[in-house]
């Protein structure tokens, strides 16, 4: 009867991803319990695993601004959604209005050619803005190989600048925009700041 009340035990705790105790109540019955109580005795069975990498950082990105509109284009068009959210935060901070100096416009600050090119026909409307940084980070990345790295360049610098060296332009803006980029997009997987992409 233990044995199948530990494999019980195991089975739900890879579900339910929380400790599990074990004590004996007045009658000589097993309690199973992931709090403690006054007045008994316990025995930890299962050890919640640490956080894990992945879906359970979820809620890192749904609590996002803009998250729903994100998900959808990053569905579309087969990019990672903690990628474009690490974009947005980088480019505009999440502020639909904002302009750059160069003329980059909305959350992802395309250029007018550039939102031309994919589509885009009001740079300010989020979700169409969305859409075309979407649009424009799958380029990059298949123009790159799927390195995360030189997409992520190419898009603040230009694929040429990128192209040109096979390699982060040397342009100090870039230099401190790409770690910035992949330091958030990291975070929001829940990864190491460290780990390879």
């Amino acid at each position: 009867m233990r044995g199948l009340i530990l494999v019980s035990l195991w089975l739900a705790a890879t579900i339910a991803q929380a400790d599990v105790y074990i004590s004996i109540d007045a009658k000589g019955g097993y309690v199973l319990t992931n709090v403690h109580r006054p007045g008994r005795h316990y025995e930890r069975v299962i050890s919640e695993p640490l956080a894990q990498a992945g879906p359970s950082d979820a809620q890192l990105i749904t609590g996002r601004p803009y998250a729903d509109v994100v998900a959808v284009a990053a569905r579309i068009h087969d990019v990672p959604q903690a990628l474009l959210h690490a974009l947005i935060k980088a480019e505009s901070g999440y502020n639909p209005r904002a302009r750059s100096a160069a003329g980059a416009v909305g959350l992802m600050q395309l250029m007018p050619d550039t939102a031309r090119e994919m589509g885009v026909e009001d740079r300010l409307d989020p979700e169409d803005n969305i859409q075309g940084g979407a649009r424009y980070l799958k380029r990059m990345l298949k123009l790159f190989d799927n390195d995360i790295t030189l997409a992520v360049a190419a898009y603040n610098a230009g694929p040429d600048a990128v192209l040109r060296r096979g390699a982060v332009p040397p342009f100090a803006e870039t230099r401190r925009y790409v770690p910035a980029v992949l330091r958030e997009y990291r975070k929001l997987q829940g990864l190491a700041a460290d780990s390879p992409l």
